[in-house]
């Protein structure tokens, strides 16, 4: 009696380490699911030739299950948003009318008055100043657990969360921050030029590709204004 006694504990505890195992194995498997498949975001967004449709399919997919997807699902809603933002900051840093406002194109397209240009440079001004406050914001603590604060889950999945995140090191971030710096410099000064064209619409023409002033003073205010954007 005492021999099958010990049997069936012994095959209960066969079972129960047997359970115990497979659920263990089972999350060591999701984990590194998980791991396996931000590796590849992140280095389809490192690539030299970002393919931003594909990163869009990954960050809409979730792989793992349970609590990593919950996991899952934060990191790749925090990536989502920063590529978003970033692409639209490169998006304006590399338009071409940035550097064609102050052309005799469109001075003789545009100008006098200069509606449109005004209003670019006014819209692009005001979305790039925001871009790069929520590029500064992006990395801050209180940023990064916003996507996971509101979960039910256990601090060793938040510390995972912490761990899988993933930006950009700081020569980086200080690389784009100067460019959006640098950008609205130039924005700036071409609003300045543009106005000045605007309040003095009889004091100047355009001939052969030129830009000519009837005084030398409206000339030399001119090349002032324009030589600060080359400083």
């Amino acid at each position: 009696m005492k021999k099958k006694i010990v049997i069936i504990i012994a095959i209960i505890l066969i079972l129960i380490i047997g359970t115990i195992a497979y659920f263990v194995i089972s999350d060591l498997k999701q984990e590194e699911k998980l791991r396996t498949e931000m590796d590849e975001v992140y280095s389809l967004m490192g690539s030299e030739n970002i393919d931003y449709s594909q990163i869009e399919e990954r960050l809409n997919g979730v792989v793992t299950k349970g609590d990593y997807a919950t996991i899952e699902k934060a990191l790749k809603n925090f990536l989502s948003d920063s590529v978003e933002n970033n692409t639209r900051i490169y998006e304006i840093l590399a338009d071409e009318r940035i550097v064609n406002n102050l052309t005799p194109e469109n001075y003789r397209t545009d100008g006098p008055e200069f509606v449109q240009t005004k209003e670019y440079l006014a819209n692009t001004i005001k979305e790039l100043q925001e871009c790069k406050e929520k590029y500064a914001n992006y990395l801050t603590e209180e940023n990064i657990m916003s996507y996971i604060s509101d979960k039910n889950i256990d601090t060793y999945y938040i510390d995972l969360y912490k761990n899988e995140i993933t930006g950009e090191t700081e020569d980086e971030e200080n690389t784009v921050v100067d460019d959006i710096d640098e950008t609205l410099e130039i924005l700036n000064i071409t609003q300045e030029v543009i106005n000045f064209l605007a309040e003095n619409k009889n004091s100047w023409y355009i001939e052969n590709d030129n830009i000519y002033f009837n005084s030398e003073d409206m000339s030399n205010k001119y090349i002032e204004l324009i030589s600060k954007i080359t400083e």
